[in-house]
């Protein structure tokens, strides 16, 4: 079966998160992705944890690196540059995530690298853009959160700013590049030229706040920390049953009016005090405690039954283990399982889009530091074990890690 993106070839420079999430996408979607690590090192990620496999692989590395093949260059010596540059020839995506000027300082730079290759689609993640007073500094998705306004309304009122769980920053900016990615080559098919693409956490975090951030310009309303509570719709938070939680999403009069006559009280259906959504929010505190009083008489199961029969939107409170083994993930078939040459049998999440035509099962475990050197070389530059041997021996795989098989290990 047909992939998407066959034939396009990525050449991925960037490490930790979301240069990888991105280029996961795109693998995902088919293309060749040449994921370029630091000789003796690789990807900051392989060390983050734990948990880690038993043969040492961190799980969240192999988390974000399927579908990829890893080469192990050392981009200091100037055999492990000249190889990177007669690659980059060859992609049609070049994706970094260093600081700005950290790549030309390399001779890895756009207008470098665009002599060589017109036709190549550069993309940079920083922190805090090209340009500007902070452009220069190391960006990390949690700083980020709190520098870009979303800790200011994560957490309860009157409690501590918080982070989301997870490093959502970066998984959004990942996700922006692949996007972006996917328009500029789109434009090269028209114009036959490539284009340069930037993306930085702090865009990203604003981005991810539309109407927040439009209530404050446009009308001069600075969002507050509402805990599980949402700013725009009442009652729409967490709600304690007798034996646990689930969450309420009232998203229009229609469902209040509904969920008024399943909890037994039709009269507050009408009740001007509460009939519109923008009385219940004049009401918030009122509603939301009127709301926990009925919760708590019931189950969280008898509460779901309830309220899914009058087509109330709601949910359980999962952890992590209780979602992966529902039924509905089970009938979604998301749950994937491939083969890692030291790690054995891997199951993780897979593409979380279908397409009905192109196939997105998943065809490569996340690789091994360089497992894949000298087979990309011998691929994509026509290079032999002789010359292959008198570049392991000139430094370009680094000191101690010679390529496939010695780096992989």
């Amino acid at each position: 079966m047909t992939k998407a993106l066959d034939g396009v070839v990525v050449l991925d420079f960037s490490r930790v998160l979301a240069g990888p999430y991105c280029t996961m996408v795109l693998a995902d979607l088919g293309a060749d992705v040449i994921k370029l690590e630091r000789a003796g090192a690789g990807d900051d990620l392989r060390q983050w944890g734990p948990p880690f496999m038993p043969d040492g692989e961190s799980t969240y590395f192999l988390s974000v690196n399927r579908n990829k093949r890893s080469i192990a260059l050392d981009l200091k010596t100037s055999s492990g540059r000249d190889l990177a540059l007669s690659l980059v020839r060859k992609s049609d995506v070049v994706i970094e995530n260093f600081r700005p000027g950290v790549m030309e300082s390399l001779g890895l730079g756009y207008e470098q690298l665009k002599a060589i290759n017109p036709r190549l689609v550069y993309a940079s993640i920083t922190g805090y853009g090209a340009t500007g007073p902070l452009a220069d500094r190391p960006g990390y998705d949690v700083i980020t959160q709190g520098m870009g306004g979303m800790m200011s309304i994560t957490g309860e009122p009157d409690g501590t700013p918080m982070r989301v769980g997870v490093a959502i920053i970066d998984l959004v900016t990942g996700l922006y590049s692949a996007i972006a990615i996917l328009g500029a080559l789109q434009s090269r098919t028209r114009s036959g030229a490539g284009q340069r693409v930037d993306l930085s956490l702090l865009e990203s975090s604003l981005s991810i706040m539309p109407n927040l951030t439009a209530g404050f310009l446009m009308s001069g309303v600075k969002a507050d920390r509402l805990g599980n509570g949402h700013p725009n719709a009442v009652p729409y938070k967490v709600f304690a049953t007798n034996d646990g939680n689930v969450t309420l999403a009232v998203g229009n009069d229609g469902q209040w009016q509904r969920l008024c006559k399943a909890v037994g009280h039709p009269e507050f259906a009408a009740d001007s005090r509460y009939s519109a959504n923008h009385a219940r929010i004049a009401r918030r505190a009122e509603v939301e405690a009127m709301v926990s009083d009925w919760f708590r008489q019931k189950s969280t199961d008898e509460w779901m039954k309830i309220l899914s029969d009058v087509e109330v939107p709601c949910g359980p409170i999962n952890t992590v283990d209780r979602i992966l083994a529902d039924p509905q993930v089970a009938a979604l078939g998301i749950l994937k399982t491939l083969t890692h040459p030291t790690s054995g049998l891997l199951q993780m999440v897979g593409a979380p889009f279908h397409l009905s035509t192109d196939s997105t099962e998943p065809y490569r475990p996340p690789p091994l530091l360089g497992e894949h050197t000298a087979a990309i070389l011998k691929e994509f530059l026509a290079i032999g074990d002789e010359e292959f041997v008198a570049l392991q021996q000139a430094g370009a795989f680094g000191k101690s890690h010679g390529g496939e098989g010695a780096s992989g290990a």
